[in-house]
């Protein structure tokens, strides 16, 4: 199981992060969230750890610039974007990025966000299977991610797509064994990961490194 850690700011508690060895440190840059970066924090992240820079509805130019800053590895599309917009970004990142930043091999990955409750319609995914390397599947509520709460896992069942998603929303230190138990059952086949934010909190923006490190322990 992969682990990504959403929602990072501090650099300090950044680095107690890193010596767990997450796979993707995630970096809102949303300026509504509560766990808003405006500046990336001043640490160094070892190159097997994949930064994500979150967005909401954010013009390409925008992304581009913060992706080139910051070196960002993943973008996470957490609003209403299209797969045309994706093809645009990939595009302008790839493209323009390789010519200037990045080696010539550089490619942006690409994760999209969709919030789920029992009326979600996975056919909506299938649009996006060409442009994307992951999917997460996050609980529809009043924000765009971060809202602390589970949607039933077994609805995933109706997810017949090819991209590999990361599961996510209101995870916690004291789920491990439904998530045991929700990684045998066939709902489970694409999921090659976990997404993790507010479930691990002191506050908005710093997470319980101890807490985070117990759920992998109790995950192997």
């Amino acid at each position: 199981m992969k682990i990504k850690v959403c929602g990072m700011r501090e650099s300090e508690n950044i680095q107690s992060l890193i010596a767990l060895g997450p796979d993707f440190i995630g970096f809102i840059f949303y300026n509504k969230s509560k766990r808003f970066v405006s500046d990336f924090p001043q640490v160094e992240i070892p190159l097997y750890i994949k930064k994500v820079g979150v967005f909401v509805n954010e013009s390409i130019e925008n992304i581009f610039q913060t992706v080139t800053k910051f070196s960002l590895d993943f973008v996470q599309l957490h609003g209403n974007e299209t797969p045309e917009y994706i093809k645009e970004l990939q595009k302008k990142c790839n493209v323009e990025s390789s010519s200037n930043y990045f080696s010539e091999s550089f490619q942006l990955g690409i994760i999209k966000a969709f919030s789920v409750d029992e009326n979600f319609d996975f056919g909506l995914t299938q649009q996006f299977e060409n442009t994307c390397d992951y999917f997460i599947f996050d609980t529809k509520g009043e924000n765009y991610g971060g809202n602390g709460i589970k949607f039933n896992w077994e609805i995933l069942k109706k997810y017949k797509g090819e991209v590999p998603f990361l599961l996510s929303g209101g995870i916690s230190k004291n789920d491990s064994e439904a998530i045991l138990s929700f990684l045998s059952k066939q709902e489970s086949e694409k999921c090659i990961g976990l997404d993790i934010n507010s479930g691990f909190e002191l506050n908005p923006g710093v997470k319980n490194i101890e807490d985070i490190k117990e759920f992998k322990q109790n995950l192997e």
